[in-house]
């Protein structure tokens, strides 16, 4: 990742206009989705959020190996 991006702990407002759904969020993110591709994001967005979640609590707590 790259130091100089911005990371923000708000989600982003999400809601359904007109048969799309529109997302809006920090750092003027302003997205209009079809209902297909809304779904296929959360889903991706829920996968990698686990793999970052896993990812930080090995940076916060790294493996240290038992002595044998």
């Amino acid at each position: 990742m790259n130091s100089k991006t911005e990371v923000y702990a708000e989600p982003s407002e999400v809601k359904a206009v007109d048969g799309d759904v529109r997302v809006d969020g920090p750092d003027a993110v302003d997205v209009t989705l079809t209902p297909k591709a809304a779904e296929e994001t959360s889903e991706r967005l829920l996968g990698q959020s686990m793999k970052a979640r896993g990812q930080r609590r090995l940076r916060d707590h790294p493996h240290q190996p038992r002595e044998l």
